[in-house]
């Protein structure tokens, strides 16, 4: 017990150091390429953040833990949206944090909201969203696969016109190579996606040793573990003054979450 609890918290804290690189890479691949903290916080920050889910779980569910997984990609969703109150919290000035960009975030959170309601509804109706298969994922799960790509169009859609509309761009574009960021950024990923397999097999080992359940088990300590780098990426992003970059994270990191479904239907025996 000892010996995983060491090994959980270890992997863990390479997971938060990779995450704080993350989010410094990813505002720098922002203003140098102009496409603005918000897509970059929502789409390239959110799915390299989400990598320990997709590790950890793949591990799970080829180790036959299907429920350690799929506890852990809901408790995740759910962490992620206290995360938006640990940033207001955090967040000292006169005015509410989130009303500062709630505008600009609108359409991805509710776009991230409506993913989760639709897996929701795949769960409560699994006899008729997972009566068959195409490609090895359920029809369900391809709905959700089609609904993330919707709306990261929408989100795409909305700040070009936002910015057509503002007779400027998003973000104004920072001179400076892109050759460091990108490369640090692949680097953290990398790191994760490495780490990601240790977190899983001592999150395992608890739930098994201490007779709590990998249902549990996912839903708490592997769910806020692999939250951890939205956590410590919107916590930097905030002290950067980089408000979008930190609530696009929490938001696409959500979303992200929901369409990971499909690759771990995949792997299921």
């Amino acid at each position: 017990m000892t010996a995983a609890c060491v090994q959980f918290l270890m992997s863990a804290v390479v997971i938060v150091a990779a995450g704080t690189l993350l989010t410094r890479c990813a505002d720098l691949l922002a203003e140098r390429t102009g496409l603005g903290r918000l897509l970059v916080g929502s789409i390239l920050l959110a799915g390299a953040t989400s990598l320990p889910e997709l590790t950890v779980d793949i591990s799970a569910v080829r180790a036959g833990w299907p429920d350690l997984a799929a506890g852990d990609l809901l408790g995740s969703s759910l962490f992620n949206l206290m995360i938006l109150a640990v940033l207001d919290l955090s967040t000292v000035s006169k005015g509410r944090m989130l009303s500062r960009v709630a505008a600009g975030h609108a359409l991805s959170g509710n776009f991230s909201a409506a993913l989760t309601m639709l897996v929701g509804l795949c769960l409560m109706t699994r006899t008729v969203s997972a009566n068959g298969e195409l490609l090895g994922i359920s029809y369900g799960l391809w709905l959700v696969v089609l609904g993330y790509i919707l709306g990261v169009r929408l989100v795409y859609c909305d700040q070009k016109a936002s910015a057509a509309l503002a007779a400027s761009p998003v973000e104004h574009r920072v001179e400076g190579g892109l050759f460091k960021p990108a490369a640090g950024f692949c680097l953290a990923a990398g790191v994760i996606v490495v780490v990601g397999p240790y977190l899983s097999d001592a999150a395992g080992r608890i739930a098994e040793l201490s007779g709590l359940g990998k249902t549990f088990v996912g839903t708490t300590l592997v769910a806020f573990s692999t939250s951890l780098p939205e956590l410590v990426a919107s916590l930097v992003a905030l002290r950067m003054g980089a408000l979008d970059l930190a609530v696009g994270n929490v938001f696409g990191s959500n979303a992200f979450n929901m369409i990971l479904l499909a690759p771990l239907d995949l792997v299921h025996r």
